[in-house]
Formats: C-alpha cells, sequence, structure tokens
C-alpha cells in the first residue's frame, strides 16, 4: 500500500506473530477452526499485490519517488510527500479514475501549472513499471498454483497507474481476475471488494484462500466474508511501510512460494 494517510497509523514492523515452516501452518485457534483437514482444498488464491506479490515500498523508496515529483511540480521534497500522503484515498477509492486524473490531481494540490500534468503522468507510469516487477522465484510458484489447477485473483489497494499498468506487467497473465480498489470504489477490508472478486472468479466464499501481508486488516476482512486466509512475510522485509494491520494468530507462511507446499498437504491434517 503506498503513501498510506496521514491519519492512518504508520507501522514498519510486524505485530509478534510467529512464522513457521510450512509443515507447521496451522497454528491458533482459527486454524484449529478450519483446519486443512476439516475443509476442502480451496480452488481458488486470492492475492495481496504490495508487500505480497511485489515489495512493499521502503521509507527511502518512498521519499525517492516524492524527489521526482517534487521536482516536476516544483515544490520541496517535504512538500510533495505531504500532498501524496494526503491524496492517498482519493487515488485509491475511486474518487480518480485515470492516471491522468491522478496526474492533474496532484498538479492542483502543488498549485502547479497544467503544463506540468503530462510530465507526472509519465512519472506515475515508469514508477508502476517499477512497482510490479516480480521475482522469478514467485512467478514459478504462480505456474506451480495454475498447474495445480488453482484459479489465481489479486485484490490490491491501488491507484489507477498500478491498475494501467497491470496488464502490462509479467504477473497479469497468472491470474484469472485482478480487482483494484480505484475500480471498485473500496479499499480494504470493505467486504464488497472480497464479494466483487469471488463473482469474478466465479467461486463460493468457502472454496477461497487470501493471501496477504496482513496490511488494511485484510486478513480478518478476507475470514469476515468467509474465506480462509493466510498470512505471508512482508515482502521488502519488515521495515517496508503498511498501515492498518492488526494482530494475526491464524495460517502463517513465509511467502507466496510456500503456497504450492500448502495447497498440497491441505488435506493432510
Amino acid at each position: 500500500m503506498r503513501y498510506p494517510p496521514t491519519s492512518t497509523p504508520l507501522s514498519t514492523t510486524l505485530p509478534a506473530a510467529p512464522t513457521h515452516p510450512v509443515g507447521d501452518v496451522l497454528l491458533g485457534t482459527s486454524l484449529q477452526r478450519n483446519s486443512a483437514g476439516s475443509t476442502p482444498r480451496p480452488i481458488a488464491v486470492i492475492l495481496d499485490l504490495f508487500g505480497t506479490l511485489v515489495a512493499a515500498p521502503s521509507t527511502g523508496e518512498r521519499k525517492a519517488a516524492a524527489a521526482q515529483f517534487a521536482e516536476i511540480l516544483g515544490v520541496s521534497p517535504s512538500a510533495a510527500e505531504s500532498v501524496l500522503s494526503d491524496t492517498w484515498r482519493a487515488r485509491h477509492d475511486g474518487q480518480l479514475t485515470s492516471t491522468t486524473e491522478v496526474a492533474a490531481h496532484l498538479a492542483t494540490r502543488c498549485n502547479a501549472t497544467a503544463a506540468r500534468v503530462g510530465e507526472v503522468e509519465m512519472l506515475l507510469v515508469r514508477l508502476a513499471h517499477v512497482r510490479l516487477q516480480a521475482d522469478a522465484t514467485l512467478l514459478q510458484a504462480l505456474e506451480q498454483l495454475q498447474h495445480g489447477g488453482a484459479r489465481l485473483a489479486v485484490l490490491s489497494d491501488a491507484s489507477p497507474d498500478i491498475a494501467e499498468s497491470w496488464n502490462r506487467s509479467d504477473l497479469a497473465s497468472y491470474c484469472d481476475a485482478a480487482l483494484f480498489s480505484c475500480r471498485a470504489g473500496a479499499v480494504k477490508p470493505d467486504r464488497l471488494l472480497f464479494r466483487a472478486v469471488l463473482r469474478e472468479l466465479g467461486v463460493a466464499s468457502h472454496q477461497a484462500l487470501y493471501c496477504g501481508d496482513g496490511g488494511g486488516d485484510e486478513l480478518a476482512g478476507a475470514e469476515r466474508a468467509g474465506m480462509h486466509a493466510v498470512r505471508v512475510e512482508r515482502r521488502g522485509g519488515p521495515n517496508s511501510l503498511v498501515f492498518g494491520e492488526t494482530a494475526w494468530s491464524g495460517r502463517s507462511i513465509p511467502s507466496v512460494e510456500a503456497l504450492p507446499s500448502l495447497l498440497d498437504s491441505w488435506g493432510m491434517r
């Protein structure tokens, strides 16, 4: 999740929740209630994007991006960073529907001329391309999940620049559906998002496994929507930016790369 709103508590560390090898992933009361031995193997896997499939941004990366916006818009880096934070919700909840609209909104907030909008838009596109780069090991894991018969989807709080760049990313070809908050008109953990992605996949909630790093209260949100949920350690490391994170005592695995093993062993307990 990028440039969280300043009114939302920001955390750069994970709550004290143990992580375990895949063979020992069933932990806590939530897991005992939904143990793999008592429920059918999920036929769909719904994945968070930032911090799960691709790295969540670090503080340094956030400041570097703000500095690039500042140079174009003619403001200080701190002012640009403040504007990016203050506009997070508008960029992610559907108020702004295209990269062009985002660029114009940022320019207006910085009192920049309309002539700067095109440059801001190009920067947004470049940054989105970089943000969507995925590790080869992760792509291999998605391919394994596909070959195992799982339907895959991405569900992410994302701005229009990310949504518009998605189909040009290596990740897109592995997913049967992709739902972004800027297009759905809501941000996590709104149940609307979880219901919408289930409809796109054509599966019932109990047939789906949600996988994410825990930002935006997404794991509890998925469970409230009737899905199974598993947490992965944040891609990008524990010091990456996150907001809206809540404590989690359910399933935990090291990374998305461990998902094929988790599903293969689903009925063994």
